[in-house]
């Protein structure tokens, strides 16, 4: 208990002030020094940077459809986007065919066999496809719940 007995804090701050106010040649620098050092590290904390994870942002929904259309008009459009569909995809399947023609065009005039070739494309196509639908199949029938219509 001795110990404890014999840590004052006002002995000890008369005793810091004895030490300080006694004149030395290094007190002023060392001071300096210290209040440097002990200012330059609160600063460099201080204005540590930290990153914050953005706001979320106010989502706005712009509706391109009028809220009450009725079920027929929601058909109609329905029917009208799918022919719409399908003039492109016809189209599409039009300009695929061109190209291709003018393929075997130029393969026949450079000696190749384009039949050959053909089938192997097409072969390859019908690849991709069945895995197109394969994929597509997975992927609807693991997550369907619902009912077929």
């Amino acid at each position: 208990m001795r110990f404890f007995s014999r840590l004052n804090p006002a002995s000890g701050m008369r005793d810091f002030w004895q030490e300080f106010s006694r004149p030395q040649p290094y007190r002023i620098p060392i001071l300096l020094v210290s209040v440097a050092l002990t200012g330059g590290l609160l600063l460099a904390f201080g204005t540590e940077k930290v990153d914050v994870p953005p706001e979320k942002p106010d989502i706005i929904y712009i509706t391109t459809f009028a809220p009450d259309r009725t079920e027929a008009e929601i058909v109609a459009s329905n029917i009208a986007n799918q022919k719409k569909k399908d003039i492109i995809a016809a189209e599409l399947a039009r300009r695929e065919e061109e190209k291709r023609d003018l393929y075997r065009t130029l393969g026949k005039m450079s000696g190749m066999d384009t039949d050959k070739i053909e089938a192997q494309a097409e072969k390859e196509r019908a690849a991709e496809e069945k895995k197109r639908e394969a994929y597509i199949e997975q992927v609807v029938g693991k997550g369907s719940d619902a009912p077929a219509q």
